[in-house]
């Protein structure tokens, strides 16, 4: 997964509030029911309050975000979770955790950011969860994605969780990744799923035959003020954002983007048992 900064995270628990009134200005839905809407499950206030959730600091690869274990923790309770930091970090924090009756147990090192219900087995991934999130997030930007052409803009763990996930709204999909090779194997794997999708080879041209595009890679400021039109809508859960720093002010409210919210919402949703409201 592409590793957050500091400055990325630290005051994401402070402007919780605010984040969520934005998205239900550009979405019509609060940070919960996107969440929800991606993995197709409500979760009862009262069942989240006495779920136990623990986030778990990991030390191994290049080490601690500082905030961040603190910064999805922030978002985990802002849902209504019963959630702690262990004191205790990498195995000690595991065991302390469900030594403690926790759960639902997150963690993340340099590759892998997961969820994991210990009751249940069920492992939520970052990436596809993130993918999944910004599409929900989408259609509703959008008023629905069926038949309309979205191009996704890397193969990665999150391009695939979104292009599934757009697929499944009936969106027609395009896929580009600087690597051809990425795109190629994404596509054989969507075709193995009974799914077609469009390899683009040239990102500029790509960029201009699209309205609703999805950026889901590492690269910066490469989505230019003449790729953007008013017709043009984008979920950008790619750190850091694609859009140059004009674009990001054409675009106003069609521009969906956040470092952690919508996927690690999404996550703790995807691995809660189905508890309808």
């Amino acid at each position: 997964m592409t590793r957050l900064k500091q400055d990325d995270v630290y005051n994401i628990a402070s402007t919780l509030k605010e984040y969520n009134e934005k998205l239900v200005q550009m979405t019509g839905c609060s940070l919960r029911e996107i969440a929800a809407h991606a993995v197709s499950k409500r979760v009862r206030e009262d069942y989240a309050e006495k779920l136990k959730v623990a986030v778990i600091p990991m030390t191994c690869g290049q080490g601690i975000i500082e905030g961040f274990v603190e910064s999805v923790a922030s978002i985990i309770s802002y849902l209504g979770f019963n959630v702690v930091i262990t004191k205790s970090r990498d195995a000690g924090g595991v065991a302390e955790a469900i030594q403690n009756g926790s759960e639902i147990l997150l963690m993340a090192d340099d590759d892998q950011f997961v969820a994991i219900n210990v009751k249940t087995g069920k492992v939520s991934d970052n990436g596809e969860a993130t993918g999944k999130g910004y599409v929900a997030g989408l259609v509703h930007m959008c008023s629905g994605l069926q038949d309309k052409k979205v191009l996704v803009i890397g193969a990665g763990p999150v391009g695939t969780g979104a292009a599934l996930a757009l697929i499944r709204y009936g969106a027609e999909v395009s896929i580009y990744d600087i690597d051809l090779s990425a795109s190629q194997r994404l596509s054989e794997e969507l075709i193995q799923r009974g799914y077609a999708v469009t390899i683009e080879i040239e990102l500029d041209s790509s960029l201009a035959r699209h309205c609703i595009l999805v950026d889901a890679c590492p690269r910066e400021r490469f989505i230019m003020l003449r790729h953007i039109s008013e017709d043009t809508f984008i979920a950008a859960p790619g750190i850091p954002l694609g859009v140059e720093e004009t674009g990001v002010m054409q675009l106003s409210n069609r521009l969906l983007h956040d470092p952690l919210q919508i996927g690690v919402a999404t996550m703790i949703f995807d691995v809660c048992e189905d508890r309808l409201e």
